[in-house]
């Protein structure tokens, strides 16, 4: 027996919740570029396991493609960035913040979203349920990132929220008509906050 040999015995088998880690770790970047098309021989090399192993925690490559989307619409990373966020900062500069993390959020998920659409899977596997759970996490975070300014603006920090990801969104598509390319975070921040920001003349303000 020669000392690869041995090497490769000592190693320890992963157990199937890491295993199926991996291998969605695996799957993603290749999604991203080849879509559905990709294959499970793919994902096994790139993973560097045997193309069954894949077939030991999960059913059918359908199975595998839909925890791998729904991974990927998973809030945690965005909620990790936005907890980061200055809390002493002003109101303009916070939600500029944030609207240039959940940019870099819709990028990375939109290309997914349209292959979640075409995906045949059963209704408790949807990647859309990850995806709308991810969202409302989310707009909680950044309303509770407003929620110290409540009384500067005309609504309230739930709704601020809403209609700072809804601005996102649409900057992202490219919805929002522009001259010269998609809105910056501070650009998206001024429609939302110049028009929602109280002036002298609004009831309630001295």
């Amino acid at each position: 027996m020669n000392q690869q040999q041995t090497r490769r015995r000592r190693v320890p088998a992963l157990a199937p919740d890491e295993r199926r880690a991996a291998l969605i770790a695996a799957t993603l970047p290749l999604l991203r570029t080849h879509g559905a098309a990709v294959t499970t021989r793919q994902i096994a090399e790139a993973a560097g396991v045997a193309e069954g192993t894949i077939f030991g925690v999960f059913p059918d490559k359908a199975s595998l493609l839909s925890a791998a989307l729904r991974s990927a619409f998973e809030a945690g990373p965005v909620l990790r960035a936005l907890s980061a966020i200055d809390p002493q900062a002003g109101l303009r500069e916070r939600l500029s913040d944030a609207a240039a993390i959940l940019i870099r959020r819709v990028e990375g998920s939109a290309p997914l979203m349209m292959l979640a659409r075409t995906m045949q899977v059963p209704a408790d596997e949807s990647p859309f349920t990850a995806l709308l759970e991810g969202r409302r996490r989310l707009t909680e975070a950044v309303t509770a990132l407003i929620e110290p300014d409540r009384d500067q603006l005309r609504r309230s920090p739930d709704t601020t929220a809403r209609l700072l990801f809804a601005l996102v969104v649409s900057a992202v598509r490219g919805e929002l008509p522009t001259d010269d390319g998609l809105l910056t975070p501070d650009e998206i921040v001024a429609v939302l906050l110049d028009g929602l920001l109280k002036r002298p003349a609004d009831p309630g303000v001295a």
